[in-house]
């Protein structure tokens, strides 16, 4: 199985989300300048894996980290003082993880690569079709319930894509977010997607509450 070097975050990131990462620890500075040794492009990659207890990955290994993460690979890197540094990054392919291995500054962990499936292409394709209205609506909610609107821009017309784009630009708990990383198949992760904003919009309508963060912007590429 291969080994990949991982950076724990109290985050879900998924393929085709860009991330945004200030490095300022010692350990992860010293994991940034590893990567950087190595040519540009996928190769200069490491895994976001979401903390499942505490903010700090400890004696427990594992049992600290959720077991799907997310490949982030380093578009660009602006330097600070003190050696810290600002990482923009692109999440690329799945991965499950099986064994951490603390012995460095960082953890490294062994794991297997999570194939992509849309599931049954009927399905999908009725699904997508779903979701993206309802994705619509939520966005036109979130907008109104923040005293202005939002034009919604066209949305990918392919299941998977789709079901990322949705499931990263969603304001979620990070358990609701790890549950849509984890999901086998583009099906799978449609219809809990079509299930949760239906709950989000009767929300929004109903008391008025506004996410954490603007969804007016979109930052997703496809895979």
């Amino acid at each position: 199985m291969p080994e990949l070097r991982l950076f724990p975050l109290e985050t879900v990131l998924f393929p085709g989300q860009p991330l945004t990462i200030r490095v300022f620890e010692e350990r992860y500075r010293a994991l940034v300048d590893e990567l950087l040794t190595l040519p540009a492009g996928p190769e200069r990659r490491f895994g976001v894996v979401a903390i499942r207890l505490g903010t700090q990955v400890g004696a427990d290994g594992i049992q600290a980290l959720h077991s799907v993460g997310c490949v982030a690979e380093i578009c660009d890197l602006a330097p600070e003082r003190g050696g810290h540094c600002t990482l923009t990054t692109m999440g690329r392919a799945r991965f499950r993880l099986h064994e951490v291995d603390q012995t460095l500054p960082y953890l490294t962990g062994t794991v297997s690569w999570l194939a992509e499936s849309v599931g049954e292409p009927a399905a999908a394709t009725s699904l997508a079709q779903r979701v993206s209205t309802r994705y619509r609506d939520y966005l036109v909610a979130v907008a109104a319930a923040q005293g202005g609107a939002i034009d919604v821009p066209e949305l990918p017309a392919d299941p998977l894509v789709l079901s990322y784009l949705v499931a990263a630009t969603t304001v979620l708990d990070l358990l609701e977010h790890q549950r849509l990383l984890d999901a086998a198949d583009a099906v799978s992760r449609l219809r809990t997607e079509l299930q949760v904003l239906s709950r989000e919009c009767a929300l929004l309508h109903r008391l008025g509450s506004v996410p954490a963060r603007n969804l007016g912007q979109l930052p997703m590429a496809p895979n």
